[in-house]
């Protein structure tokens, strides 16, 4: 799988894990060069409490695109130590 924004390619992997339609990458999988600090949160009721970075690419950022649980909930162990994607960010 490969997530891609902008024209590039910011995750890759064979590893990932689907919960609710979003591929999990694992952490390693993020190409840090284009990631940014966010200290944007948000809570799910079954995951916990997630976190976020941005992508900065070829100059153009999209806030808060890349999401993980540092450390969810018993039922979502499975995610731990791995990155989601959206705003237009297109995982194939």
């Amino acid at each position: 799988m490969k997530a891609t924004w902008n024209g590039t390619v910011v995750a890759e992997s064979d590893d990932t894990v689907v919960v609710e339609g979003n591929h999990y990458f694992p952490e390693s999988a993020l190409k840090r060069e284009y990631v940014v600090g966010s200290n944007h949160r948000s809570t799910c009721h079954w995951k916990g409490e997630a976190r976020y970075y941005s992508l900065l690419v070829n100059g153009d950022l999209n806030p808060d695109a890349v999401w993980y649980y540092p450390e969810p909930f018993e039922a979502a162990a499975q995610i731990k130590g791995r990155v989601a994607f959206w705003k237009g960010v297109q995982v194939a």
